[in-house]
Order: C-alpha cells, then sequence, then structure tokens
C-alpha cells in the first residue's frame, strides 16, 4: 500500500476516533448536567413514587408535614417557626436522655450515652462534596445571568416580550398572594396534579398539545407583524 495512503488512512481513523471520544465526553458531561439539574430531583425514583401517591402512608406524611412547615410560617415569622421546631426537638431530646438515664440508674446497668452512636458518627462535609455542590451552583448561576443579560438587553425581541408579559401577570399574582400562600399552593399541586395526570393522561395531553398549538401560531403571527429587523432568524 502506498505509504501517503496508508498515513491519510491513519490520520482519518485518529480524526473520527477523536471526534467519537469528543462527542462521547460531550454527551456525558450533558448527561451529569442534567444528572445534578433541580428538574433531575423532581423526576427521580423516590419523589415520583412520593408526589404520585405509591405509598399513602409516606406520601401522606411528607405531605401534611410540608403543609404544617407552610402555614406556620404564614402565620408566624420564620424566626419563630424554626425556633419552636429546634425547640421541640431539644425536649424531645433531652427527655429521652433524662428517661434513659433514670432506666439505667433503677436497672444498674452501663449502656452508656442513648445518643452514642449519633455523637460519634461523622457529620462533617468532604471537601470534594462541597466543592461539586458549590462548581454545580456555580453553572445554574452564569446560566442564569447569561439568560437574564440577553432578556434584558433584547437580544431577542419576542422573548423579551414574553417577559414582560409574564411579569405584567405576576404584578397581579402579588397583589392577591404573597410567596407563602404561593409555596403553600405549589405544595398541593405538586401532590395533587400527578395523580390526575396519571388517570387522565391522554385527554390532557390532547389539550396541551391544541393549546401549543394555539400559542405557537399566535407567536408566529406576531413575530411577521414586526419589522423585518427585529424578526427572529428562521434558524433559531
Amino acid at each position: 500500500m502506498d505509504p501517503m495512503t496508508q498515513s491519510t488512512q491513519i490520520s482519518s481513523s485518529q480524526g473520527l476516533g477523536d471526534g467519537h471520544n469528543t462527542a462521547a465526553k460531550d454527551s456525558k458531561m450533558s448527561d451529569s448536567f442534567l444528572s445534578s439539574s433541580p428538574v433531575s430531583l423532581i423526576q427521580s425514583p423516590q419523589v415520583k413514587d412520593l408526589i404520585h401517591w405509591r405509598d399513602p402512608k409516606k406520601s401522606g406524611v411528607v405531605f401534611g408535614v410540608s403543609m404544617l412547615v407552610l402555614l406556620s410560617l404564614a402565620a408566624f415569622s420564620v424566626i419563630s417557626v424554626v425556633s419552636y421546631l429546634l425547640l421541640a426537638l431539644l425536649c424531645v431530646t433531652i427527655t429521652f436522655r433524662i428517661y434513659k438515664s433514670v432506666v439505667q440508674a433503677v436497672q444498674k446497668s452501663s449502656d452508656g450515652h442513648p445518643f452514642k452512636s449519633l455523637i460519634e458518627k461523622d457529620v462533617s462535609i468532604a471537601p470534594e462534596t462541597f466543592r461539586k455542590h458549590v462548581d454545580s451552583s456555580l453553572t445554574y448561576i452564569n446560566r442564569a445571568l447569561k439568560q437574564l443579560s440577553r432578556l434584558f438587553l433584547v437580544e431577542d425581541l419576542v422573548d423579551s416580550l414574553k417577559l414582560a408579559v409574564v411579569m405584567w401577570l405576576l404584578t397581579y399574582v402579588g397583589a392577591v398572594f404573597n410567596g407563602i400562600t404561593i409555596l403553600i399552593l405549589a405544595n398541593i399541586l405538586l401532590f395533587a396534579i400527578p395523580p390526575v395526570y396519571e388517570k387522565n393522561k391522554t385527554q390532557i395531553d390532547q389539550y396541551i398539545d391544541v393549546a401549543r398549538t394555539q400559542i405557537n401560531s399566535t407567536m408566529a403571527k406576531l413575530q411577521e407583524k414586526l419589522p423585518g429587523a427585529l424578526k427572529r432568524p428562521k434558524s433559531e
């Protein structure tokens, strides 16, 4: 075989190999980013089982505790709620500690501290874990800053108009609800919508498709009415 031809084939195969390696690396980075996103938390099997009420007792406990905390925050200040929760926890641990001490004194046993196993447990955060979460948070912060800059500097007029409409609607929402009320409603919807959607998935998907089609057609008509310099390129 001609040496030049052989060299060309080797270079081509190396280029293909590098391309595959780069694509695989990009795929791994994308998978890693998606796996660390907040959406992945909601899509995790444990959370999905909770909000779909696979185990009614566990879901009921989580829903009840979350509602109790939110309702407490609605009635009292954050400092009061946190103080009462920590005070209740401290009362339980002190009472249990005294009870076990009395039992050991009566039975003349030497079981030691009732929380010994928990006290000896290492609760420190590993530097690697801390750096991992900081890097992940930095990725979201940078993405948010980039999106905010392009929206408020009107890189795309249509997207900036969408944001303006959303902010205008939120002024009316804020006039009716406060933050805690919205969180309470969100918590109720989080545990109520998934079972309903699971039972009526076909019909709901049809309505969603109709709504999406109407929104896309409306946005297309709006874009057609914009001046040529402000229109979004079709490649986007």
